[in-house]
């Protein structure tokens, strides 16, 4: 027996949906405390658990730290509202959509223009130096968008962009714009978007002193880089899952009206 959760409208929902509103609502949050935010724009999809034509996304106009399990949409990959009310923003669907649809491994697609990331893509040479751990730990998942084509308002805008990315890149530096951070579920996306935040942060600190940046050795890059592949999970989970979780529960304290 599949088991259901009751939405605040009164609706079953089965647990896995009801669990991923959860985490995608609470992502929505977390990033306003991450200063991550962007007023009303940018956007956070999840692909709908088991079926594999929709995704979650919030109804336009709604500020992140307005966002609750049950107001999120499910839109169908044509862009066809399947359940909920509101209207679905145009470029989430343009750039979100292909994505979902043509690289399901990225579940979770988190797109924002927070501020040291986007200021890295403003640069003629934005690539991330390996200077530090943190930086190391990305090298072998960023892909780079260097063609800034303007406004997402064509779905053929998405495709290019899900094959820029590919099924093996977890983050998209997206030239003049912003970022994409991609994950198998709420938890590995977000802690992608966090962490590649405060490395770009890093390095344009470093970068900022004007005095010549220390990158690491190559040999010492490809043996971080094995180590980051072999980390060990914890209680049978990735330290992502834990950090999310750790994430949520600050969330509970202050916030929890977003698992309504």
């Amino acid at each position: 027996m599949r088991l259901v959760e009751t939405s605040r409208s009164g609706s079953a929902i089965d647990t896995a949906e009801w669990q991923a509103r959860v985490d995608l609502a609470a992502a929505h949050r977390i990033a306003v405390s991450h200063g991550f935010s962007e007023g009303i724009f940018n956007h956070f999809t999840l692909a709908v658990p088991g079926k594999d034509d929709r995704y979650y996304q919030i109804p336009f106009g709604l500020h992140w730290s307005e966002v609750t399990a049950s107001c999120l949409m499910e839109v169908g990959y044509d862009g066809e509202l399947l359940s909920g009310e509101g209207e679905v923003e145009r470029s989430a669907f343009c750039i979100h959509a292909p994505i979902h649809g043509l690289v399901p491994q990225h579940a979770c697609v988190l797109h924002t223009h927070m501020p040291f990331a986007s200021a890295l893509a403003r640069l003629e040479e934005p690539r991330l130096a390996a200077l530090g751990q943190t930086e190391i730990g990305f090298l072998d998942t960023i892909a780079y968008d260097d063609e800034y084509t303007g406004l997402a308002l064509d779905p053929a805008e998405g495709e290019r962009l899900a094959h820029v990315l590919g099924p093996d890149r977890g983050v998209l530096l997206m030239a003049n714009h912003g970022v994409l951070a991609c994950g198998r579920s709420v938890a590995e996306a977000y802690d992608r978007l966090y962490y590649f935040e405060r490395a770009c942060q890093v390095q344009l600190y470093a970068m900022w002193t004007g005095r010549p940046l220390k990158e690491v050795p190559a040999h010492i890059v490809a043996r971080t880089l094995r180590q980051y592949a072999d980390s060990p999970s914890y209680g049978g989970k990735p330290a992502c899952d834990h950090h999310f979780a750790a994430l949520k529960r600050l969330l509970d304290r202050s916030e929890p009206d977003y698992a309504e």
